[in-house]
C-alpha cells in the first residue's frame, strides 16, 4: 500500500513539473507577444481590459514568481505528506472493527466450542482488536494473568503499527513553513542586492525580492496547514481505535474469567 501511494506521489510530482515547464514557456511567449504588440503608453488600457485569469493559471504564475527551487520543494512536501496521510487513513479505516459484535461472537464461540472456536473467530476477523484477542487466547492455558500481560504488550505493538508514518508527516509539517521562511530570507537578500546595484530604494527595485519572499512564506504555511488537518484527523482515528482496544480487551478478560470458572 505504501509503495502504491509513493508511486502516486512521484507520478503527481512529475505531472506537476511538466505543467510548470509548460506554464513557463507559455508565460514567456505571452510576455514576448505583449512586448511586440503593445506600446508602453497602452499598457494601462490593456491591463484594464484583460480577461480574468483562471485559478490554475494564477497558481502557476505565482509558483514561477516564487522561485521554482523553493516552491518545488514545498510542493514535494505537500505531495509526499498527502500520500502518507491517505495511506494512514485507509489503513486505519480498514482496521476499524465492530468490537461489540466481535465480543458477542467470541463469547458464543467460547460457550459452544471452547478456546479453539474463539481462536477461529479471531483469525477470520481483520483488525488490531481481533489480533489482540487471538494473542490473548493463545496463552489462555498459562493463566489469566499471562493473558492480561499479553494483551497489554501486544496492544502496544498494534499502537506502534497504527502510528507508523506519523513522524514523517510531522516532519513535512515542520519543513514546509521552514522552506517558506528560507525563501523569504533569500527574497529579502535579493531585494537588498537590487537596492545596492541600483543605488536606489524605490519600490520598483524592491518589489521583485519582496514578492518572492511573501509568496514562498504563504505557500509553506498553506502546505503546513493542510497537512496539519490530516495529521490531527489521523490522531483522532488512532485514539478512537485505541479506546475500542482497551474496552474490548477488558471485556475479553472478563469473558475468559467466566469461562475459566465454568
Amino acid at each position: 500500500m505504501k509503495k502504491f501511494f509513493m508511486f502516486l506521489a512521484v507520478a503527481g510530482l512529475m505531472t506537476f513539473s511538466a505543467n510548470i515547464a509548460f506554464a513557463q514557456d507559455q508565460q514567456a511567449e505571452q510576455a514576448a507577444e505583449e512586448v511586440v504588440e503593445a506600446p508602453a503608453n497602452d499598457l494601462a488600457a490593456l491591463t484594464a481590459g484583460a480577461p480574468e485569469v483562471p485559478l490554475n493559471q494564477a497558481l502557476k504564475t505565482k509558483f514561477i514568481e516564487g522561485g521554482a527551487g523553493f516552491m518545488s520543494l514545498i510542493i514535494i512536501c505537500l505531495i509526499i505528506g498527502l500520500a502518507l496521510s491517505i495511506e494512514r487513513i485507509l489503513y486505519l479505516t480498514f482496521s476499524k472493527t465492530n468490537t461489540k459484535k466481535l465480543l458477542e461472537k467470541v463469547e458464543k464461540a467460547l460457550a459452544e466450542g471452547g478456546i479453539e472456536a474463539a481462536k477461529d473467530v479471531c483469525r477470520s476477523t481483520s483488525g488490531p482488536v481481533a489480533s489482540i484477542f487471538y494473542q490473548g487466547l493463545l496463552r489462555y492455558d498459562q493463566g489469566i494473568d499471562v493473558v492480561e500481560k499479553t494483551i497489554v504488550s501486544y496492544g502496544s505493538v498494534q499502537m506502534s503499527q497504527m502510528e507508523n508514518g506519523l513522524s514523517w508527516i510531522g516532519l513535512f509539517i515542520a519543513i514546509a513553513p521552514s522552506l517558506g521562511f528560507l525563501g523569504t530570507v533569500i527574497g529579502m537578500i535579493q531585494a537588498f542586492d537590487a537596492i545596492q546595484a541600483a543605488g536606489d530604494i524605490s519600490p520598483n527595485v524592491v518589489a521583485g525580492g519582496m514578492k518572492v519572499a511573501l509568496i514562498t512564506t504563504v505557500a509553506g504555511l498553506i502546505v503546513a496547514m493542510i497537512l496539519q488537518v490530516f495529521y490531527n484527523y489521523i490522531l483522532a482515528k488512532i485514539d478512537s481505535i485505541a479506546i475500542d482496544m482497551e474496552d474490548s480487551s477488558i471485556s475479553l478478560v472478563d469473558c475468559l474469567s467466566k469461562y475459566n470458572k465454568k
